[in-house]
C-alpha cells in the first residue's frame, strides 16, 4: 500500500523518519493541491503492478489445444487459425499466462487496455462473449469459464 505523509512538521528528521518508517513520499505544509496531486499519481504509477502484456513476448502459450504466439500476433485452436482483434488476443493471453487463477474484471481489463485508458467494467463481458464465439466457431466451447461472482478462469480447450 502506498504511504504519502502528509504533515506540518518540517524539521529533517521528521522527513527523514517518515521515508524509514516506509513512507513513500512526505509533503510538508503549506504545500500546493496540484504538487500533491502530482506526487500522488507518481506514487500509484510506480505502485501499480505491470500488466501482463508488457512481459516478455517471445513466450509462447499453449493450452490444451489452443495456441498464442505473441510475437507474430498468432493464435489458433487445434491447428485452426483464429482471427482476433488486438484487445481479444491481450484477453486470450492473460488467460494463457495464469491459467490456473480466475481473474476479476479488472484483471482481464488490465491485461487488455492501457492504465490511463478507462473503460466500462462490463465491457469486458462483450469481450469475454467475442473471444467465446470465435473460438467456438473453430471448435472450443469450453475456452474461458465464468465463475459468478468473482471473474473467469481459462476452461479445459479441449486438453
Amino acid at each position: 500500500v502506498p504511504v504519502l505523509f502528509l504533515s506540518a512538521r518540517d524539521e529533517e528528521i521528521d522527513r527523514i523518519l517518515g521515508l524509514e518508517m516506509g513512507g513513500d513520499d512526505y509533503v510538508t505544509k503549506p504545500f500546493s493541491p496540484r504538487e500533491l496531486v502530482a506526487r500522488v499519481n507518481v506514487i500509484l504509477r510506480r505502485a501499480r503492478p505491470m500488466p501482463v502484456e508488457e512481459e516478455a513476448d517471445e513466450r509462447e502459450f499453449a493450452h490444451g489445444k489452443l495456441m498464442l504466439v505473441p510475437a507474430s500476433h498468432a493464435a489458433s485452436f487445434d491447428g485452426k487459425p483464429l482471427t482476433l482483434t488486438a484487445i481479444e488476443f491481450a484477453i486470450l493471453k492473460g488467460f494463457l499466462a495464469r491459467p490456473l487463477h480466475v481473474l476479476g474484471r479488472d484483471a482481464v481489463m488490465a491485461n487488455a487496455y492501457a492504465s490511463n485508458i478507462h473503460v466500462s467494467e462490463r465491457t469486458v463481458d462483450s469481450h469475454i462473449r467475442n473471444v467465446r464465439a470465435k473460438l467456438a466457431a473453430v471448435g472450443c466451447l469450453d475456452a474461458i469459464a465464468t465463475v459468478h461472482g468473482v471473474g473467469f478462469r481459462l476452461g479445459r480447450c479441449g486438453g
